[in-house]
């Protein structure tokens, strides 16, 4: 489905109810599934790569496909390992099965876990033949992907000797270590995190009374978006000041782009409004959150921001190379986005402010990357008319995006139709 996008005709005025957290949901279901006795977590996430967790836990499949779905197959490689007696074929998408992951199938085999590629070395699928591991001590790189650290992190506890997590090179998304240990804890497990260490006891997780997943602050960063485009109001049901997720940041990073957040308790929310305030140019360290990096160049793009952007290496590896296609659809609306790959492997992003001429409507690829469709769809409120293709990328984690944003006022139509009334 590709779908022609206009902005609203009066002033920004609306109030969101967003997903729950995706990143929450994925952890709390692999936890969940390794705690004793526990009910099934009913009320999580309702997109594609929670389904995608929650169909394989529940499988007494030999063969498992999680689609495009990379958290789930970080994760579920680590729960298989030590899920005892089972033996289990770990399938994906043709995306999947080029995105590396080495580092975990070998830091789980140093712990004795028997994995073993069934096609390309380094790259799902993956036959994992489940056992009780001993643990102990384990050495890995955390430049590539913090997920490979969450995924030891939460089988930590079932190891005979429990775990201690040496960490090497430049960590990467730490926040979203530091988030892993937080649910640990609420069902009962205290993850020590001290320098780059990470030590965590043999135990036994225990469910906890009234857990609750919040709403996604990585959903949220869209509607900064839009906010930092428009003016008016937005309000943002869900989202907790204090939370754990790192994409909380993104209201600080937005404060520099004309945002002004506010937040509530009763009901829990954010309030986003126009602000004064705005960089001549904006510089920041994405490397604690990479999976805003494609909204904020948007932003700043649109508005006509000179921009850096570090510490992105990470986008290289997601549901697309994400830079490159980046730098393809900004040229789109006139931006020529530089690249650069420093001295120990980072990525940089930038853009010095000049723009080309544009001289049609765009028509915005996707890419299979929810972000891109969800990053590119405020461009309407500058360009009036502008095409998403394959639009129900969004599925993957933000279902009802296109239905919110309809809800703010935007004119959101099947582009296809309108080209056949042409």
């Amino acid at each position: 489905m590709n779908y022609r996008i206009f902005p609203p005709e009066e002033l920004l005025d609306v109030e969101i109810k967003l997903p729950l957290s995706k990143s929450i949901s994925n952890r709390a279901l692999i936890i969940n599934a390794l705690t004793p006795g526990a009910a099934p977590l009913t009320k999580v996430a309702e997109c594609d790569d929670t389904k995608a967790m929650q169909s394989a836990l529940s499988s007494s499949e030999p063969i498992i496909n999680i689609g495009a779905a990379g958290t789930a197959m970080r994760f579920l490689t680590a729960f298989y390992a030590v899920a005892e007696g089972k033996i289990i074929t770990l399938n994906g998408s043709e995306r999947m099965r080029k995105r590396p992951i080495a580092p975990l199938v070998d830091a789980l085999r140093s712990l004795g876990a028997d994995i073993d590629y069934a096609g390309n070395e380094g790259f799902p699928p993956l036959t994992i033949k489940g056992k009780k591991l001993s643990g102990g001590t384990v050495d890995i790189d955390s430049s590539v992907s913090s997920q490979y650290i969450s995924a030891l992190m939460m089988i930590a506890p079932t190891m005979e000797n429990g775990l201690a997590i040496t960490l090497s090179g430049s960590t990467i998304s730490q926040p979203y270590i530091r988030l892993t240990a937080d649910i640990m804890s609420r069902f009962g497990v205290e993850a020590t995190i001290e320098g780059n260490t990470i030590t965590i006891p043999a135990a036994t997780y225990s469910a906890p009374s009234g857990f609750e997943i919040e709403a996604d602050w990585s959903a949220a960063s869209y509607w900064f978006e839009i906010q930092a485009l428009t003016c008016g109001w937005t309000a943002l049901d869900g989202l907790w000041e204090q939370s754990s997720q790192g994409d909380s940041a993104i209201a600080g990073l937005y404060s520099r782009l004309g945002v002004e957040t506010s937040f509530e308790t009763a009901p829990v929310r954010a309030q986003l409004e126009a602000s004064p305030e705005l960089s001549p140019r904006f510089t920041a360290d994405m490397s604690d959150t990479p999976d805003v990096a494609q909204t904020v160049a948007v932003t700043c793009s649109m508005l006509g921001v000179p921009f850096s952007l570090s510490g992105l290496r990470s986008l290289r590896i997601k549901e697309t190379d994400r830079i490159a296609a980046l730098a393809a659809e900004l040229l789109k609306v006139g931006v020529v986005l530089e690249t650069e790959k420093t001295t120990d492997g980072d990525e940089i992003i930038s853009w010095d402010g000049g723009r080309r001429p544009v001289g049609e409507v765009p028509e915005f690829d996707t890419y299979d990357d929810h972000r891109m469709a969800m990053a590119f769809a405020p461009v309407a409120v500058y360009i009036p008319g502008i095409v998403i293709n394959n639009a129900e990328v969004v599925s993957k984690s933000y279902p009802g995006f296109w239905d919110d944003l309809r809800a703010g006022g935007f004119t959101v139509e099947d582009a296809s139709v309108q080209e056949d009334n042409v």
